[in-house]
């Protein structure tokens, strides 16, 4: 449904720290699903750990934070017009909270995130948030975000 390119024009992040790869399903209002593969080509492997590579906790939670940032952006931006209203106005993490990891990420695992709104007030979403390798969930959490003006 949304490529990297369509993704790096809604999102600011870049490499190394865009963390999403696509977005397969979106519904401004509803949910949102992106895929981020994992490969020990990732920069983090090299101190975390070398001898026992494992996705450090706090980039999965920014992997899932990109992709309640996609929804947030489609459920408070003017959807018909979403690459401009991208170039006028950014995400920003608010808070978060009732975050649990089930299992480490490590090279090889294919992250599915779920995020699914909670609650939408304005410009501010909340979100319920549930990242997958395979049927089994690997963290969880619940976010805010806020959509504000560049300037």
């Amino acid at each position: 449904m949304m490529d990297i390119s369509e993704i790096m024009k809604i999102l600011p992040h870049r490499y190394p720290f865009l963390l999403i790869d696509r977005i397969d399903e979106l519904k401004p209002g509803k949910k949102a699903v992106g895929i981020k593969n994992v490969t020990i080509n990732e920069g983090f492997f090299q101190g975390h750990f070398p001898e026992h590579p494992v996705m450090p906790g706090v980039l999965i939670l920014e992997s899932m934070a990109q992709v309640g940032g996609i929804l947030a952006f489609a459920s408070t931006a003017d959807v018909e017009n979403l690459q401009e209203e991208a170039g006028r106005r950014v995400v920003y993490f608010m808070s978060i909270d009732k975050v649990k990891f089930r299992r480490p990420v490590v090279p090889g695992d294919q992250l599915r995130h779920e995020v699914t709104v909670l609650k939408l007030k304005g410009n501010v979403v909340q979100i319920d948030c549930k990242t997958y390798v395979g049927e089994q969930v690997v963290a969880q959490g619940e976010m805010k975000a806020m959509l504000v003006d560049r300037d």
